[in-house]
């Protein structure tokens, strides 16, 4: 991670200060973060385990880490029960919601073009 005032870090805000692209890739970006939503798209709440057993050798840590940064960002919502043992789980927000278009439009774009490299 670089400092916040490192010439890095202020083109990086710059950068999605100015640019939507920008933004949507800072926020969605991130090996898991695209997998974890696609799993939640189907409407339904995921439990933790749930999640963590669909992402095969992603590590607790990196885990935990993906889904602060989409509940800070807004995409996911997290909700504790107050059971024994604590029962927590994620849903899209609406605003996570609203990315649906742009990812299916990227695994269609990537399901094409996959198979298009695999044929050369």
């Amino acid at each position: 991670m670089h400092k916040e005032t490192s010439t890095n870090a202020l083109n990086r805000k710059s950068l999605n200060e100015e640019c939507g692209m920008a933004y949507t890739l800072a926020v969605i970006g991130g090996r898991w973060k695209l997998s974890i939503l696609g799993f939640l798209m189907n409407g339904e709440k995921l439990r933790y385990n749930e999640i963590r057993r669909k992402l095969v050798g992603v590590s607790e840590r990196m885990l935990i880490t993906q889904l602060k940064e989409l509940e800070r960002d807004g995409l996911i919502e997290r909700t504790v029960y107050a059971d024994v043992p604590p029962k927590v789980d994620y849903q899209l927000t609406d605003l996570g919601n609203s990315l649906r278009e742009i990812l299916n439009a990227m695994a269609y774009w990537g399901d094409i073009h996959r198979e298009k490299q695999q044929e050369e």
